[in-house]
């Protein structure tokens, strides 16, 4: 089918189109169920022929951020800024199936057993992240400020870390953040103590401070009787809790996100074990923000944003657990 005969459908009909030649594309239902709505955003707030002349114009790129900012700024109260990349990319998209000719086949039956059915969700490179970019960030810090809960619980472990309890000299104020720490993060360290009485006889104040990147590793690892425990990320929360500018943290979500823009923009050329590995870690940290110029962030800003992104699009199944409970709030 061309172009013309495409632009002869109803709304319904092309959607339905665009929805099978998704699914030859071999990418993910969620992103599928994504671009099947958002693709069509101008035609449903504007008109057919807008949403025609945009995909078809000979300076795309522009005609469809201008078309998506007018119509964003009139029918959004989100950050138009911020929503136009992830529409846009959208639109990119619809114009593989133009370039095609129409042409869609499924690379599964359509009335396929389901239980037989390898899920291409499970494929990184499916998910559809948009571009980083000063936009984006902003947008993402903007949803931090405006939640209450990261707030509360974040004012609450700088009172403890900044006025409380500033040193790491005496044993029951270690025990104190390393035990708050614990609890609002989930970071399922089951006997406290032992890592508390670690970090204490580490003499740290004077490394964090001066922003020592290689305390990290000595606070990750704890002999706990007669094995010695790996607590990586609980490392690099307790030091960005004492120095934020100077400590990103590491988590999952933030693992998956650099590892996503390695395999699709080749940002750093690092391995998957160096992100376990803070020294490095920190500096990939430092390239992905260089890379996407985003220098006029702090390195907490990038990493408040890359948490926020990780969690958005990688999702992790914790079952029940609802919206508002630790592990939604901040289980990182």
């Amino acid at each position: 089918m061309n172009i013309n005969k495409m632009k002869d459908l109803s709304y319904e009909e092309l959607r339905s189109l665009y929805r099978e030649f998704l699914y030859s594309q071999n990418i993910s239902k969620l992103t599928i169920n994504t671009a099947y709505t958002d693709t069509f955003y101008l035609w449903r707030k504007g008109s057919k022929d807008l949403f025609w002349n945009t995909v078809t114009a000979t300076d795309f790129e522009n005609e469809a951020k201008n078309s998506l900012i007018k119509a964003l700024s009139e029918n959004s109260t989100g950050n138009v800024k911020s929503l136009v990349n992830s529409y846009l990319s959208h639109l990119r998209r619809f114009r593989l199936l133009l370039a095609s000719d129409g042409a869609a086949e499924r690379s599964t039956p359509k009335h396929e057993n389901t239980a037989n059915r390898t899920y291409t969700r499970k494929k990184k490179m499916d998910v559809d992240v948009p571009d980083p970019s000063i936009e984006q960030v902003e947008f993402y810090l903007a949803k931090w400020d405006g939640l209450e809960n990261y707030h509360l619980q974040e004012d609450a472990l700088n009172k403890l870390f900044f006025e409380l309890c500033p040193k790491n000299t005496d044993i029951i104020d270690v025990l104190l953040k390393a035990s708050t720490l614990n609890d609002f993060y989930s970071t399922n360290i089951f006997s406290i103590y032992p890592v508390a009485k670690h970090i204490c006889a580490l003499d740290i104040d004077a490394r964090l401070k001066a922003g020592d990147v290689t305390l990290v590793g000595d606070i990750q690892y704890v002999p706990i009787g007669d094995t010695e425990k790996s607590f990586y990320s609980f490392a690099t929360k307790y030091c960005s809790h004492h120095n934020p500018l100077d400590y990103p943290i590491y988590d999952s979500y933030v693992d998956e996100v650099l590892r996503y823009f390695r395999n699709r923009d080749s940002f750093s050329d690092f391995q998957d074990g160096d992100l376990k590995d803070y020294v490095k870690f920190k500096g990939i940290l430092i390239d992905f923000r260089a890379f996407y110029g985003l220098d006029k962030f702090s390195l907490k800003q990038i990493d408040q944003y890359v948490w926020q992104l990780g969690k958005d699009y990688f999702p992790k199944n914790y079952g029940k657990k609802k919206r508002g409970d630790k592990y939604f709030v901040f289980n990182r």
